[in-house]
Formats: structure tokens, C-alpha cells, sequence
């Protein structure tokens, strides 16, 4: 955790270096107005610390003020990067080859201002559209067929959340949405997989009282996310018990004759000394193979070895990068990024896009989502 931090911030830092280094190559201010900006620069690098500190000190109202301006700089000075080195790439290609084809192409040469302006004009226009798109929450619908849904049964459906991230940004209009939904599509089963809270808990008064709304036939289940542990997680176990989730931690429940429920603790458990490591190939196969195997699991990584073991892995944590085109780095490290795959002739693994934020509230090409899944018998 101390080393993730470490890096977090060493990177965060260097990328606050660059952007000052590109506004003052653009405008170089005046003593003062550069001091003005190297020390509003240093308090958006500390802002993550700061929120942190607020809410321990029960300063909420505070905490979720700078959590607001904090977590979007975060996001407009990722979409800056992004762009900003495209142009710098651009520009790179253009000297190489005015060197090395001896070509007069200082016309297509930008100005340091325009190399600034243009990648920050852009990041404000797509955090504005992200703010919008982060609060428009989807419906996903699935339908997968298995023979192992009893013709009298016809079938079971499941409405998934992830990633919902309650806390100083995500609050009551994101969990009303939710309940909404929840209640028009009357699922037969809920299941979180992972992150309901977020580290910042301080300010979910009611949230239990508000999920206990809704009481599907065959109940609600919940795995741990990597934010639980990051929350505290006695208190994230007890705030999700009390909203009536079975939270499954290494084990299964049978549910109706037909159809079993699995579920593991993030990896994170292990980091913090407060879980035990799971045979994943010893727990699905202590499981009947006639009877559907739904696997609840935070991280969409699979392990090769238990393909065939279930039926259906459902999976949170990516967001899809939540900011395109951080998609684009978080993809290579999961099984899949986001959506539906079919992993083998018995497998399938869905990742949610994830049903809140973290961090910035502001998402990009990656939509929050509710997922609605329909497990329809099939006589193949």
C-alpha cells in the first residue's frame, strides 16, 4: 500500500511538473503570478492527502468541497497529458523529418501557447461532457442460456452493481437512481462485486435503511472490493451486511436446488493481513457441476485452471478506465476490460463498467451501468 502511494505520487507529481512546464513556456507569468500558480499546482498534487484529512477530522462539508475541485483537476489534467503529448509527438515527427528530408515545414510548427491552449481547451470541453455523462446511468442487458436452469424455472434474473464508490462524491442521487432501477426491473437476485464504499465513508447515514428497499426472491450477495480494505473494512462489512448482502468470502451458498452463488475476497485482504488466500480451483470444484455456478469476484483476472469450474464470473474494478483513453492502459492487465467474453465452451466472464465513479466525477466513453442478466434454461 505504502509502495502504491509512493508511485501514485511520484507520477501524479511529474505530471503537475509537465503541465507547469508547458503554462510557463505558453505565458511565462511574472514572479508573482508564477508563485500564485506553483502553489495552487501543490495544493491539487495534495488534495487526495488533504480530503483524507478533512474526513478524519469529520470536516465533511470541507472534505467533499475540495474532493469536488480536487478529484475533477485530477481528471482535466489526465485528459491535458493525453492530448498534450499527442501534439508533442506530432511536433517530434515534424522535426524529424524537416531534419532528415531537409524540408521547410516550420508552417506546420504550433506555437508553445497553441501547444497549451489547444490540449487544455480540449480537456475542459470533455471533463464538461464527462460530468454529464458520469451522472447517466445505463442498463445493461445480457441474456445467457444454460441447460442447467430447470424448465420449470424458465429463468433467473440478475441485476449486478460495481464499483458504485459511495462516499463524499458519490451519494444520495446515485443510490436513488440505483434504487430505481433495482425496483422496476425486480431481479430475482442482486449481486455487488466489490467497492460499494469508498475510502471516504463519513457520510452515509441511511444507506442500509435505503437498500433494504429492495428484497429480491433469492437475496443479495456481495464480495469485497479493494476499497473496503481501504474504507476500514469492519465497518464496510457492517454498513453492507445491515443493507441485507450476504457478503461471500471465500465460500458459497446454494440457493433454490439449482443454481450456486461463489465469492472471494479482494487481493487486497492479503495485503492488509485481513483474509486468507482462496484455492479458487479447490473452492468450484467442491461445487456440484449440475447445478449453475455464478462466481462473484472483484478483479476480472482469471485463472486458467478453473475454466469449465463456472458459469458465469462476474467482475467490477476496471470502470473501463472510466477516462478514455485510460482504458487503453488498464486493459492489458485483465482477463477483459469491460463487457461480455466467452472464455471456453462452459465460461463466461461480464466486467461492469462499474455503477459510480472513483475519483474524478467525470467519465469518459465509459458510461456508468446497472447490468441486468438473464440466465435462461436452454435444452442444448
Amino acid at each position: 500500500m505504502v509502495l502504491f502511494i509512493a508511485i501514485y505520487f511520484l507520477i501524479y507529481g511529474a505530471i503537475h511538473f509537465y503541465f507547469y512546464q508547458k503554462l510557463r513556456a505558453s505565458f511565462s507569468p511574472e514572479w508573482k503570478l508564477n508563485l500564485l500558480i506553483i502553489l495552487l499546482l501543490l495544493l491539487m498534487f495534495l488534495a487526495p492527502l488533504l480530503i483524507h484529512g478533512l474526513e478524519k477530522a469529520g470536516l465533511a462539508f470541507f472534505g467533499r468541497l475540495l474532493a469536488y475541485i480536487g478529484y475533477t483537476w485530477l481528471g482535466i489534467i489526465f485528459l491535458f497529458l493525453s492530448v498534450s503529448l499527442l501534439l508533442d509527438l506530432y511536433y517530434l515527427v515534424l522535426q524529424l523529418t524537416n531534419h532528415i528530408a531537409k524540408a521547410d515545414l516550420s508552417n506546420l510548427f504550433l506555437s508553445p501557447l497553441n501547444r497549451f491552449c489547444i490540449p487544455f481547451g480540449l480537456a475542459l470541453l470533455i471533463s464538461v461532457y464527462g460530468f454529464f455523462e458520469a451522472r447517466n446511468l445505463r442498463i445493461e442487458r445480457i441474456t445467457i442460456e444454460s441447460p442447467k436452469i430447470p424448465p420449470e424455472v424458465g429463468e433467473i434474473k440478475i441485476a449486478q452493481i460495481s464499483d458504485v464508490h459511495l462516499g463524499l462524491i458519490v451519494g444520495e442521487r446515485r443510490l436513488k437512481q440505483i434504487i430505481n432501477i433495482l425496483k422496476s426491473e425486480a431481479p430475482d437476485m442482486i449481486v455487488s462485486t466489490g467497492d460499494l464504499l469508498d475510502a471516504s465513508i463519513c457520510d452515509l447515514e441511511g444507506i442500509a435503511e435505503r437498500l433494504n428497499q429492495v428484497d429480491p426472491k433469492y437475496g443479495k450477495f456481495a464480495v469485497t472490493g479493494n476499497h473496503e480494505f481501504y474504507a476500514g473494512l469492519r465497518q464496510a462489512l457492517k454498513c453492507t451486511e445491515e443493507a441485507g448482502f450476504t457478503i461471500l468470502r471465500g465460500e458459497g451458498m446454494e440457493i433454490d436446488g439449482f443454481i450456486n452463488v461463489v465469492g472471494v475476497d479482494d487481493p487486497e485482504a492479503i495485503r492488509f493481513g485481513l483474509g486468507e488466500r482462496v484455492d479458487e480451483k479447490k473452492l468450484l470444484e467442491s461445487l456440484p457441476r449440475d447445478q449453475f455456478v455464478l462466481f462473484l469476484k472483484h478483479r476480472p483476472n482469471v485463472s486458467e485452471n478453473t475454466l469449465g469450474m463456472f458459469d458465469l464470473m462476474l467482475s467490477g474494478h476496471t470502470h473501463k478506465g472510466q477516462i478514455f483513453p485510460f482504458n487503453l492502459i488498464t486493459g492489458p492487465f485483465f482477463t477483459a476490460n469491460a463487457g461480455l467474453k466467452k472464455l471456453s465452451a462452459d465460461s463466461y466472464l461480464y466486467v461492469s463498467r462499474g455503477t459510480g465513479t472513483w475519483g474524478p466525477p467525470i467519465r469518459f466513453l465509459a458510461p456508468p451501468e446497472v447490468t441486468v442478466i438473464r440466465i435462461v434454461a436452454s435444452q442444448k
